[in-house]
């Protein structure tokens, strides 16, 4: 059995439109753990859309806060989720703008539709909160970062906390797809466009929990939630 990786995450409730829409376009639901079928789609055929969200679907639906980490020699999950009920508790549920659908490079994600200081808040508090948790990176995965373009301050913050988009980098967003060319990409665009505005998901976002999601030797699972202020 693979070493388990731990994230912290914002995971819409449940049972909410976004929740259920975003799961259902990257064909998995992390909270059951069960694979989905894909809606009905006009430009792709199911298989070749399953091609498309692989690389999400092993990350469940989410927006990181603290990205993928091992524990550290000598921390066990039980102190983690301590941490994790003792983070939330000290915080009060909040609003942002929705989501809308955005093209993020190569792939495509659903970003707020204005920036949410509390939100960016939120997710550097946990980038520090959490860090104690964090087994260093091996040389492996640190060169798999390096293969993107960094900044030299990604760099930095790449080298002190596991992950380069955090803090003054930090974009808050929820993947979709994986990374495509232009013609599939502008493909994908026209069709999430549309399943989105059927979804009722596009209300303010409600930001009143954390998840604790877990990898073993499948994709990433919610393992707790974490409501605000209990």
């Amino acid at each position: 059995m693979a070493e388990p990786r731990y994230a912290i995450y914002f995971a819409p409730p449940a049972q909410s439109p976004l929740w259920r829409f975003g799961s259902s376009i990257i064909g998995y639901d992390a909270e059951t753990g069960r694979d989905l079928s894909p809606p009905a789609m006009r430009r792709f055929e199911a298989q070749d859309w399953r091609e498309v969200t692989s690389e999400p679907r092993r990350y469940g639906f989410h927006g990181t806060l603290k990205a993928p980490f091992r524990l550290a020699p000598g921390r066990e999950e039980a102190e983690l989720r301590a941490v994790c009920q003792r983070f939330a508790g000290d915080r009060a549920r909040f609003a942002c703008a929705g989501v809308q659908l955005v093209t993020l490079g190569r792939f495509l994600a659903l970003k707020t539709v204005s920036t949410c200081a509390a939100l960016d808040r939120l997710a550097a508090s946990a980038v520090t909160a959490f860090d104690e948790f964090r087994a260093p990176m091996s040389a492996a995965e640190r060169e798999k970062r390096l293969r993107a373009p960094l900044t030299a301050r990604q760099q930095e913050y790449l080298d002190r906390w596991g992950y380069p988009y955090v803090f003054d980098d930090f974009r808050f967003h929820m993947t979709l797809t994986g990374p495509l060319d232009d013609e599939a990409r502008a493909r994908a665009q026209a069709e999430l466009a549309e399943l989105f505005a059927m979804s009722g998901a596009d209300g303010p976002l409600i930001v009143s929990e954390i998840s604790l999601y877990r990898q073993e030797d499948g994709p990433f699972r919610v393992l707790a939630r974490y409501p605000f202020g209990s």
